[in-house]
């Protein structure tokens, strides 16, 4: 760690509590980026992915009380099924008794047929839900193998980076916060399109991916498997002081409690200056449990690509419950990625690819 970290955290966390968010996530980016300390930094968002960590009120009016798992339905813009053979990429907007938040869904050709996979997509700071699906390239794969994408969009009134804030204690758990919206977000499209519910999924990257985690954690009955690209693990942090320490790796250990069986698919790059790369056993063992034993096997780059090492998890039955993917060389960003989104690493594996093979492997079981 930086000798200068602490300073900054510190600094960091006492600008936020006086009202000067500016120098608060000046001080932040520094102490990420490794800076010296200097009286005079000042805000500048080039390369900044993770959360800034904003610790900002909740919006006037909306409360986080606990809420039921079917929280309270009152859809802005109601959806309405697809009449046409086409595929469309609509936006929307979905509200409950926790707040509300933006999305966008991609609904491929002829799905007025059988129920179809939902796939939904957690986008990183700063980025939207075009940049995320383009950057992905998961409309793409969608179109060519028939499932739906729900891309839900973080408000810059709940966080001016529009992160997720998986950091804080209130939105880490069933009923609440952005874990409650989400959820509901998901029920909503599944219960206007044809939805199969027990092939429902959820991944994301950075501060989408540790809500990704948390989201499936929260709520095992609703998605079937998660998908965490250079994210961390739920309950990693519960304030901005706690955000900052795990993500340059400080005290990171694997989790006592028992893993909460959602199946789970990681990526991380072993060079991500942003996220600690140790963050990623700690998603694992989120969900599979402590001291779990994995087959590891050196996954080679064809054409040029990174290599990887792939560690796979089985349950007593011999089914794969877990992956997870060290992409060897990558910083933080979404590994196999297009160009035409941006934290995207095009040399290396097709996380988009590789997730959806695991995902489509797993489903909840059959209702009674």
């Amino acid at each position: 760690m930086h000798p200068d970290f602490q300073q900054f955290m510190n600094r960091a966390t006492q600008l936020t509590r006086s009202g000067d968010l500016a120098a608060a996530t000046a001080a932040i980016q520094a102490a990420l980026r490794g800076d010296p300390i200097k009286d005079d930094a000042r805000q500048d968002d080039a390369g900044v992915i993770e959360v800034e960590a904003w610790e900002i009120p909740d919006s006037a009016g909306v409360s986080e009380t606990a809420q039921p798992a079917h929280d309270d339905v009152d859809v802005v813009q109601p959806l309405r099924k697809p009449s046409v053979s086409g595929d469309t990429f609509t936006a929307g907007s979905f509200r409950n008794a926790s707040g509300q938040r933006g999305y966008k869904l991609y609904v491929p050709p002829n799905a007025d047929g059988k129920p179809l996979p939902l796939v939904v997509m957690l986008h990183g700071c700063t980025q939207d839900a075009d940049d995320f699906a383009a950057g992905t390239a998961m409309n793409a794969a969608a179109r060519e193998q028939g499932f739906y994408v729900l891309y839900p969009v973080q408000s810059r009134d709940a966080n001016p980076q529009k992160c997720w804030n998986w950091f804080k204690h209130n939105h880490q758990q069933q009923g609440r916060g952005e874990p409650s919206i989400l959820a509901g977000m998901t029920r909503e499209v599944m219960g206007t399109h044809a939805i199969d519910p027990q092939r429902v999924y959820v991944a994301g990257l950075s501060a989408g991916g540790a809500m990704a985690a948390i989201l499936a954690g929260s709520y095992p009955e609703l998605y079937a498997a998660a998908g965490v690209h250079s994210g961390l693990a739920p309950g990693a942090a519960s304030d901005l002081p706690s955000a900052l320490s795990a993500m340059k790796g400080v005290g990171l250990s694997a989790s006592a409690a028992a893993g909460s069986g959602v199946p789970t698919i990681v990526f991380h790059g072993d060079r991500d200056a942003t996220v600690h790369p140790g963050n990623a056993d700690r998603v694992i063992a989120a969900s599979v449990g402590p001291g779990m034993r994995a087959e590891t096997q050196r996954v080679p780059g064809v054409a040029s690509k990174r290599h990887s090492t792939r560690h796979v998890y089985r349950n007593a039955a011999g089914d794969i419950v877990a992956e997870r993917w060290d992409v060897h060389g990558a910083g933080h960003a979404w590994a196999g990625g297009s160009q035409q989104g941006s934290y995207t690493d095009q040399s290396g594996p097709d996380a988009t690819a590789e997730m959806l093979r695991f995902f489509f492997q797993q489903s909840l079981p059959g209702q009674q």
